[in-house]
């Protein structure tokens, strides 16, 4: 018990910390795992692990739980996989799933026979293994290193695609394993072993997909059943194909999880979401798990052949795989190279390298025993030197190579509220990129109706930054009646767009109380709340702009002006814009002021007159 529960707060703790240092989550996760497993022998009296995964989880309920676990994970996966955004992707995402998962397979399994020694059976295993990379690991690099959206674009999309592909190769080439464990490599018996898996696995996850939209379209379920029969109809799909066949629960999971993200269910966002924390979860346990289950033994009959391996997969293998995919594509040669450097790998390896490093150790095979024992360290080793090395020097890579995005200038908008929309359609007229975040399903269509970009989602979920293309994001404007709903928004994104770049109306203890200092990063520079830029905005002509031509005009103009107005944003040639902050402008850089009047009186004729 003590060991499990320290493992479930060990896994979050180390959420949160790679959150804090912006580091895949991976890498602080098997770091611990090692730590507490197999370093951890060189400091106890006995020489014994800290924890242990196998005295947790004894003989066939290690298999089960591992095998469960990355069922669900990849179920997940699945749901994510839209194929109207796979149709409007460019050709290179395509290649890179194709041809580069085939140079992948083909040139690891190649080194790992000739560098490591390993059967073409476990050889090629291993290659289809590390065809994996995922979105755990592709997208916290690249929200640190921000690269151009060509690149952002195709590692976002092949990071997302590749794991349920990769995953199907693995599976196929296990079952290959197995099926020819009597010699009979070309057999009949190899083909009926793939065509029972594939069959089980789409055929069961097709129809538990179909089941549950049935129901839920049916309503026959309430609300707050439909997630936890989500997942007990998830084990359940998996557990039956594995009945059918050994290892076709995998395949029926990734299949069900395409199915729904392809049908129209609205409330496949609130099982994603579901399914996203079961993941966080699973995904932190299993790290720890399974790499507390690494021996030394193992790690040292590694030996310096694995280093060249692992070297030459990152320098030869990766960078063949893209060259090949991206013929034709119009990527500059910095653009495919740092593509070729960016491929770190993520859970998925690591889970099904342990579920078939477990049953084939245990397999009564011509396989050699100790074979299947290296195929989990040799995983790890790619998992660890990827994150770590591709991790740590992608933006210095991004940077010598200048294939950094230029700064960008578009702004995210909590709210899609009355007032939201009313400035973001103001922004919009005036060059602005604008894409606006809400959960309320009638304000964001309300929102696309006026033409506006907008998206139904959480703006505090970690789901939130694979929705928006923060390519184009350089500013944040929180704009909803709930002040402290907008100040969790400027927290939750003042790591990813900088603190002087996110903004938020007043709260109603700085509108009331004029003695309290104005943050900042209050928009506008105004202590007017939501309910008054609303009342404002809502009246005829309350709109006003001011045209000036000098630094000194606009400082006379906020001057004498500046009581009776809450100015908005200055406008520019070329559709140049900044949004009026507490942070100090050069407004010389604009030409136009765009204003709300707090009072009625006839601005421009004043002006003429003085």
């Amino acid at each position: 018990m003590l060991e499990l529960g320290s493992i479930i707060v060990l896994g979050i703790f180390a959420q949160w910390f790679a959150w804090k240092v912006k580091l895949p989550a991976i890498l602080p996760l098997i770091i611990i795992g090692l730590c507490i497993g197999p370093i951890s022998t060189f400091f106890t009296p006995d020489g014994t692990k800290l924890i242990d995964g196998d005295a947790i989880f004894t003989g066939d309920l290690l298999f089960s739980f591992v095998s469960l676990s990355v069922g669900v994970i990849l179920f997940e996966g699945g749901l994510t996989l839209n194929l109207k955004e796979i149709r409007k992707l460019a050709g290179t995402v395509r290649n890179l799933l194709l041809i580069g998962s085939l140079v992948t397979f083909l040139g690891g399994g190649l080194a790992a026979h000739l560098i490591m020694g390993l059967s073409w059976q476990m050889s090629f295993l291993f290659g289809a293994l590390i065809i994996v990379s995922g979105p755990t690991v592709v997208m916290p690099i690249l929200r640190n290193v921000r690269p151009n959206s060509k690149i952002n674009t195709i590692l976002k999309w092949e990071g997302i695609l590749i794991d349920p592909l990769g995953a199907l190769v693995a599976v196929l080439m296990y079952e290959f394993i197995l099926s020819s464990k009597h010699g009979a490599s070309y057999t009949l018996e190899v083909f009926q072993d793939f065509f029972i898996t594939i069959s089980a696995g789409i055929v069961t996850g097709g129809l538990a997909a179909f089941f549950l939209y049935y129901l839920i379209k049916r309503n026959a379920l309430p609300d707050y059943l439909q997630n936890v029969f989500t997942l007990a109809l998830v084990v359940f799909a998996f557990a039956f194909s594995e009945l059918i066949h050994a290892e076709a629960g995998l395949m029926a999971v990734t299949c069900m999880g395409i199915i729904l993200a392809n049908v129209k269910l609205e409330e496949l966002k609130q099982i994603l979401s579901f399914k996203e924390d079961i993941s966080l979860i699973l995904i932190s346990v299993l790290f720890i798990l399974l790499s507390s289950r690494i021996d030394i033994m193992q790690i040292e009959k590694l030996g310096l052949g694995s280093i060249e391996l692992f070297a030459v997969i990152i320098l030869i293998v990766r960078p063949i795989g893209v060259v090949l995919s991206t013929i034709g594509s119009g990527l500059s040669w910095n653009e495919k190279v740092f593509i070729s450097w960016v491929g770190p790998k993520g859970i998925v390896a690591a889970a099904v390298a342990s579920l078939f490093s477990l049953n084939l150790i245990h397999e009564e095979s011509y396989l050699d025993p100790k074979e299947a024992e290296l195929l989990l360290p040799l995983v790890f080793l790619m998992i660890v030197g990827t994150v770590i090395i591709q991790g740590s020097s992608a933006k210095i890579i991004a940077k010598w190579l200048k294939v950094e995005r230029a700064e960008p200038t578009g702004i995210l908008m909590v709210g899609a509220n009355e007032l939201a929309r009313r400035l973001a359609g103001l922004m919009k007229d005036h060059g602005a990129y604008v894409v606006m975040v809400d959960t309320s399903k009638p304000n964001i269509q309300e929102a696309k109706k006026s033409g506006l970009r907008a998206i139904e989602g959480n703006i505090l979920s970690e789901n939130i930054f694979d929705q928006v293309d923060l390519s184009k994001i350089g500013k944040l404007l929180a704009t909803t009646s709930n002040a402290g709903l907008n100040e969790s928004a400027c927290r939750w994104f003042e790591k990813e767009i900088k603190n002087e770049n996110v903004y938020r109306l007043a709260s109603k203890e700085e509108t009331e109380n004029t003695n309290l200092p104005l943050s900042k990063n209050v928009a506008f520079k105004s202590r007017a709340d939501f309910v008054t830029l609303v009342q404002l905005m809502r009246k005829k002509d309350s709109l006003d702009f001011f045209e000036y031509e000098t630094q000194t005009e606009f400082d006379d103009f906020l001057e004498q002006y500046g009581k009776m107005i809450i100015p908005l944003f200055l406008t520019g040639n070329n559709n140049t814009f900044h949004l009026i902050t507490g942070y100090p402008l050069k407004a010389e850089k604009f030409d136009k002021l765009l204003f709300i009047r707090k009072a009625d009186f006839a601005l421009k004729e004043e002006l003429d007159a003085d």
